[in-house]
């Protein structure tokens, strides 16, 4: 493992362990050459994804990007990061074994709606101002009114 300070090959491992929701394992590494220390994570990936996007762009998929968006939607709101983790493990986890190797860009957006319905409510109308591409204070309203109508018919 490449150091991200000095770019030495030649690092060591210090600590290994699995993270909370064991999904990956966490390393705690050391650069004997400039003395830094460093954590990485070491996670299985099923196969390699490839998203397609709404303008026929194809894109690799980028775990850090839904990490991304995930933060962004739930920024200064009480949600711990370790959810936000299972949120990115479980869909990624979902995706790879849905069986395709390509997966259109929409299908990400509706599982990253879907989660933050059930973890808050304000991430949830952030992230769907975003995905939904909402221009007015009227897209919000209606929005609004529809999750209001939704709650309503559930009690």
């Amino acid at each position: 493992m490449r150091c991200p300070y000095c770019g030495s090959l030649d690092t060591q491992v210090k600590d290994s362990r699995p993270t909370e929701d064991n999904a990956a394992i966490r390393r705690r590494r050391f650069c004997p050459g400039c003395g830094a220390r460093f954590t990485t994570f070491e996670r299985v990936q099923l196969r390699d994804l490839v998203i397609t996007k709404k303008d026929g762009q194809r894109v690799p998929f980028d775990r850090e990007k839904l990490s991304r968006s995930l933060h962004i939607a739930c920024r200064k709101r009480p949600v711990e990061e370790d959810r936000i983790e299972r949120v990115v493990n479980g869909i990624q986890r979902r995706l790879e074994s849905m069986g395709e190797s390509e997966l259109p860009s929409d299908v990400i957006g509706e599982m990253v709606m879907e989660a933050l319905e059930g973890l808050d409510k304000v991430a949830y109308i952030r992230f769907a101002s975003v995905y939904k591409n909402f221009r007015e204070s009227k897209d919000f309203e209606s929005f609004v009114e529809t999750i209001s109508n939704e709650a309503d018919r559930d009690e």
